[in-house]
């Protein structure tokens, strides 16, 4: 049975070939295109459980491609792949909504392996049907935000980062406990990562802001905390 169905945005073939390869053997469904104005119209036709996606693409960029799907409210969960290696780069793939980057050269197996744990974010669990703190509620089993009436669109990732820190009040969490309890890694992917997507919960939460800065040690979540500089 299929697990679901992967839209590979890739221009570069025999890479695309390869990651179709060990994704059908793990039981997905796979669509492939080399073009960035297409990889929308493929999103629109087939609705993906997630997409992977290349930066460097002919017509528009991946970049752009993941602008617009948020811009449109499409919260597919993306897995930026790249043979850019830079920090900003990064940084800039998660501010504009991607759940997950991995740069060239990588493994095959290690693309599968996040793609899989960016499903389970997105899939979500069913204890404890909702979390709140403060004026912020989170509905886990239909995977809602809401800041007093207000519903915010989070990714995946932002979902569950969130989830976590809500579900244990006050306490104080590294930003290498995060990475591995919340993406369920801690060596492939820098420290930067979560502060970028913490930056992105405040923005989107507006005031008051829950999440607290503990100088040199991680984040917390409190009500109405006062949030420092890292």
């Amino acid at each position: 049975m299929s697990r679901g169905l992967v839209l590979i945005v890739e221009d570069e073939r025999n890479i695309a070939d390869l990651l179709k390869l060990y994704l059908s053997r793990e039981g997905f469904g796979v669509v492939i295109t080399g073009d960035g104005l297409d990889a929308l119209e493929q999103v629109r036709r087939h609705r993906p459980a997630a997409i992977i996606l290349d930066v460097g693409l002919p017509g528009i960029d991946g970049t752009e491609v993941c602008r617009r799907l948020r811009a449109d409210d499409d919260w597919t969960p993306v897995l930026f792949c790249t043979a850019r290696d830079d920090e900003i780069d990064r940084v800039i793939g998660l501010e504009l909504g991607a759940d997950d980057y991995i740069t060239k050269p990588f493994s095959p197996r290690e693309v599968v392996a996040r793609l899989k744990a960016v499903l389970r974010r997105s899939q979500g669990v069913t204890t404890r049907d909702e979390l709140t703190l403060g004026r912020v509620a989170l509905d886990r089993d239909t995977r809602r935000c809401r800041v007093g009436d207000q519903d915010i669109a989070l990714t995946a990732t932002e979902f569950d980062l969130l989830a976590h820190l809500i579900a244990k009040p006050g306490r104080v969490f590294s930003r290498e406990q995060l990475l591995s309890e919340v993406w369920g890694y801690s060596s492939v992917v820098t420290t930067r990562t979560v502060d970028v997507h913490i930056a992105q919960l405040r923005s989107k939460l507006g005031d008051p802001d829950v999440i607290r800065t503990v100088r040199g040690v991680g984040y917390s979540a409190e009500p109405e905390a006062a949030a420092s500089s890292a």
